[in-house]
C-alpha cells in the first residue's frame, strides 16, 4: 500500500479537525475525497502531506513511518501535493515555476518532456505565473508537481474557479497521470461530476470522519445528489 492511514486526528489550537481518519489507497489507485466545505478535506490533504501535524495516529507512505517527517522530506519519498489555490509563483516566469520543481532534481531539458503533456503551457514559458488564467495556473501547478517525479499525487479542489474548457483537459490529463504513468491520486473535490467522471471510488467526509464510501456512479443519484445540493458545480 501506497498510503496507508490509522486513527488519524489532528486540529487547528483547540479545535479539532479530523477525528480518526482510518483507511488506505491501494497502489494506483484514484481515489476522490467528497464533503461540504469545513468537513476536514483540505486539513487531511495537509497532515498527510506534513504542513498540519498529526495529535494522533500513523501516516505510513510507501512502507515508511511518515507521521513525524517534514513535508520535504514526504515529497522526497514521492509524495505530491497540488494545494487549492494553486500557489505558484507569480512574478517568476513559467520556465522559472517549472524550474523550481526541478531543484536538485536534475537540468531543463526535462522541461521538455513535461510539456509534452501540457502543450498549451509551451507557448507560455516566458509569461510570469501570474499573468495566467486561473486554469492556466492549474495547469503549470501540476506540471510543477510532477517534476518532482512524484509516486502520489494529493489534489485539492482542482476545479475551482476554473473555465469548462480547461476543466475538460483537467480530467485528460488526470486521467493520462492514472492509466498511462501509473500515478496513485487522492483527489479532493466538491465538483460531482469531476469527480465521478475520475475516481474508482469516493469516500465522504463529514466533521473530520469517513462516513462512507460510494462507486463513482453513485453521485449520479437523486439522493446522493439532494444531500450535496449546492456542493455540485
Amino acid at each position: 500500500m501506497p498510503l496507508t492511514v490509522r486513527e488519524l486526528s489532528a486540529r487547528y489550537g483547540r479545535i479539532p479537525i479530523l477525528n480518526g481518519i482510518d483507511r488506505e489507497v491501494a497502489a494506483g489507485e484514484f481515489v476522490g475525497v467528497l464533503g461540504h466545505n469545513g468537513m476536514g478535506k483540505t486539513t487531511l490533504l495537509r497532515t498527510l502531506m506534513g504542513f498540519v501535524p498529526a495529535q494522533r495516529g500513523s501516516i505510513v507512505f510507501d512502507g515508511v513511518d511518515v507521521t513525524r517527517e517534514p513535508p520535504y522530506g514526504r515529497a522526497r519519498r514521492g509524495l505530491g501535493y497540488v494545494p487549492q489555490g494553486r500557489e505558484i509563483f507569480p512574478g517568476l516566469s513559467v520556465r522559472d515555476n517549472l524550474r523550481m520543481g526541478f531543484a536538485g532534481r536534475g537540468s531543463d531539458e526535462r522541461i521538455d518532456t513535461i510539456l509534452t503533456m501540457f502543450p498549451r503551457l509551451t507557448p507560455l514559458l516566458g509569461r510570469r505565473g501570474g499573468a495566467l488564467s486561473g486554469g492556466e495556473q492549474q495547469l503549470l501547478a501540476i506540471a510543477r508537481c510532477l517534476a518532482g517525479r512524484p509516486k502520489m499525487i494529493l489534489f485539492d479542489e482542482p476545479t475551482e474557479g476554473i473555465q469548462p474548457s480547461i476543466i475538460e483537459e483537467l480530467v485528460a490529463v488526470l486521467r493520462r497521470l492514472h492509466e498511462h504513468e501509473g500515478l496513485t491520486i487522492l483527489l479532493v473535490e466538491q465538483n460531482l461530476e469531476f469527480i465521478a467522471e475520475l475516481a474508482q471510488r469516493v469516500l465522504l467526509i463529514q466533521k473530520g470522519a469517513i462516513v462512507r464510501e460510494l462507486q463513482p456512479a453513485d453521485l449520479r443519484r437523486a439522493d446522493v445528489l439532494n444531500e450535496f445540493v449546492g456542493v455540485a458545480q
